[in-house]
């Protein structure tokens, strides 16, 4: 009976050893041809590391060569696309994991081909190392330059620099010396901390796992015994404050004292979970702390950066996907601008003023790039003026999103400044950025405050649902003089409202704001503000405005909790707006007076779905405000008013 129990003892034993080994993720990349799916088979070789099957697979793959290692196809143990075999050239990120007595690894085979760059993006994201690849016989290429400004911009600091192919440079130090210099020369402020030059063969096994006595002048490690002694950044974010992306909905679950719990499941970005920790609730801002760790099972001294956690809360409180649990003394900034390294992968260029999806973490809003600071020449390294960014280029630009959210530069934290931006329409992943700083230079000392006093209970004391009537439409299709009855009727039935008219506005607010497409934008944002801030403060508010673009109007229903926002298109003919023509605009326009004016020489995009679709050349403004006012009433009953929905900050669209 012993033995077997001594057997299951060592082999618990080794579990144990495994399990605290430190994991490395890297990734080979550079230009095509280099050699990395090559090099990376034949360390999986010579380290020993493959399986029975693997080998077998190899050999039979290779020609049946089952003795010369030189013979051996070791890339077939990568390129796993039948393309790929067949084009002898890397497509997809392929993804091997092994393990030594000393470390275990992840590495990220990627593609060098120009086309394929984006895939080289999606492998680096996640790496903490970079093996770059040098062609000895050919030296640094514009892909190689083009990899390592992306490995730069995605936070990867260490780098090995392999000049792969000695042999086919008669193993020459003085041409190993020359890339070399040339590679540091041109990755000068790149922010590499360390780069590590290695001469090796791929296909010959030179210094890639055992040192070879062809290049006796070379005297540093060879590739494994780098990637085994190198020092992990895993835990780096462990000493920083903690961060917690929530990921799932509040679920019940039976906690540790068989009792029923609402438990948060979520990510921990940064810093270390404990029981009791006091923590701030990101966007609301409210305080409280962690109670108890639900899973995983080991979490008695603190769940560390990197892992899953799930957990409770000591008060009860909206803490939803999208949220962010942060150490209450140390709350991340909130921003909805700021500036971002952008790494373009779609055909198509990206143009200043293009609007998508922005995914961060379990966050996604609309956003708006507003700017192209400059894009960076592959070549130069310097930076150049630019209107588009093209495929593969890579870029600084300001966005612009419709809603806040907490987030840290790129830099400090992968999870909450690393971002991706979807086509709206086909849903294609089309960039990845990287947040570099907020646009509000105070940002950094500018924090969300938390007030005891909700949107639910303004609107209970006041017994209403608020929201936010939106009137689109020609300028004399006669929106305020609709929203003017629609706000007399509702405050003769006692209901708590606010007119928000856009010429009054530019009275005050908006009185430095032009009428350039620019300033029409920012005064049609900032009525959105507003209207945002009163419907918090329980009213239902009724806007009249031209506002001409359907994004600003998409902007404002972002800006809205669901259900909150009641678009109504206000129509009338060009033909008819002109005739009314009650201030005198039209006239204006058409002799050139008035520039940029709605409907002559700037255009009206019309609703395309609108909650309510008003026909002033078929309704009087009586009517119209009657159908409006039956609209928000019946709105009030399905809400069951005087309750406000338990509408969460963080939906996402």
């Amino acid at each position: 009976m012993e033995k077997p129990l001594k057997g299951a003892h060592e082999k618990s034993l080794l579990i144990d050893q495994h399990s605290l080994k430190s994991q490395l993720r890297f990734l080979t990349c550079g230009s095509v041809d280099d050699g990395k799916s090559t090099l990376i088979g034949r360390l999986l070789f010579d380290a020993k590391v493959l399986t029975h099957d693997q080998l077998e697979s190899l050999r039979a793959n290779s020609g049946g060569f089952a003795s010369n290692p030189a013979k051996l196809d070791f890339s077939l143990l990568l390129d796993g696309l039948s393309a790929e075999r067949e084009q002898g050239i890397t497509i997809d990120v392929a993804y091997r994991f092994f393990t030594t007595v000393r470390r275990s690894f992840i590495v990220a085979d990627c593609p060098g081909h120009e086309q394929y760059t984006r895939n080289m993006v999606t492998g680096a994201s996640n790496c903490e190392l970079a093996i770059l690849l040098v062609d000895a016989t050919k030296g640094i290429l514009p892909q190689t330059r083009r990899h390592s400004l992306i490995a730069s911009k995605l936070g990867i600091r260490n780098i090995v620099l392999a000049v792969n192919k000695m042999d086919l440079a008669n193993w020459d130090q003085e041409r190993f010396d020359s890339i070399v210099n040339d590679f540091d020369q041109f990755s000068v402020g790149l922010g590499f901390t360390e780069v590590t030059a290695i001469p090796l063969s791929g296909l010959l096994g030179a210094n890639v796992v055992d040192r070879s006595q062809r290049m006796p002048w070379y005297q540093g490690p060879c590739l494994l015994e780098y990637l085994e002694t190198v020092p992990s950044v895993d835990h780096e974010t462990m000493d920083t404050p903690l961060r917690i992306i929530v990921q799932g909905s509040v679920i019940n679950s039976l906690g540790r004292g068989d009792t029923y719990h609402r438990a948060i499941t979520g990510f921990v970005a940064a810093g270390t979970a404990t029981i009791g920790a006091a923590v701030r609730i990101m966007p609301s801002g409210r305080t409280t702390s962690i109670s108890e760790i639900l899973m995983p099972s080991d979490a008695d001294n603190g769940v560390q950066v990197g892992r899953a956690i799930t957990f409770t809360l000591a008060q009860e409180t909206d803490c939803g996907r999208g949220s962010l649990v942060c150490a209450q003394s140390s709350a991340p900034q909130m921003a909805d601008a700021f500036v971002a390294d952008l790494v373009w992968m779609s055909e198509d260029p990206l143009l200043i003023g293009q609007r998508f999806w922005l995914k961060i973490g379990a966050n996604t809003t609309v956003a708006t790039v507003i700017a192209i600071n400059h894009r960076l020449d592959i070549n130069t390294g310097k930076l150049c003026q630019a209107e588009s960014l093209e495929l593969n280029g890579l870029g600084e630009v300001v966005i612009e999103t419709t809603k806040p959210f907490a987030f840290e530069a790129y830099a400090n934290n992968k999870a909450l400044g690393g971002f991706v931006l979807v086509d709206r329409l086909s849903h294609a992943t089309v960039a990845a950025g990287m947040i570099d700083r907020s646009t509000n230079i105070a940002s950094e000392n500018l924090h969300w405050q938390f007030t005891e006093i909700d949107a639910e209970a303004r609107a209970d004391l006041k017994g209403q649902f608020p929201l936010v009537v939106w009137l689109t439409g020609l300028s004399g299709a006669g929106k305020s003089t609709i929203a003017n009855l629609a706000e007399k009727r509702l405050f003769e039935l006692g209901y708590h409202t606010y007119l928000l008219e856009g010429d009054n506005l530019r009275y005050g607010l908006n009185r430095d704001l032009a009428f350039s497409p620019e300033d029409r934008r920012e005064n049609i944002r900032r009525a959105g503000e507003v209207a945002r801030l009163m419907t918090d403060a329980g009213l239902i508010v009724i806007a009249a405005f031209i506002s001409p673009f359907l994004a600003d109007r998409a902007a404002i229903r972002q800006m809205m909790p669901t259900g909150r926002f009641l678009e109504v298109h206000v129509h009338v003919s060009l033909e008819e707006a002109e005739r009314r023509d009650p201030k005198g605009l039209y006239r204006k326009a058409r002799s050139g007076k008035l520039k940029g004016f709605t409907g002559i020489d700037s255009p009206y995009e019309p609703a395309v779905a609108p909650e309510m679709y008003i026909d002033t050349q078929a309704l009087s403004a009586a009517e119209a405000a009657d159908q409006i006012v039956a609209e928000i009433l019946a709105l009030q009953a399905r809400q069951n008013s005087p309750t406000i929905p338990k509408t969460s900050s963080t939906d996402t669209p």
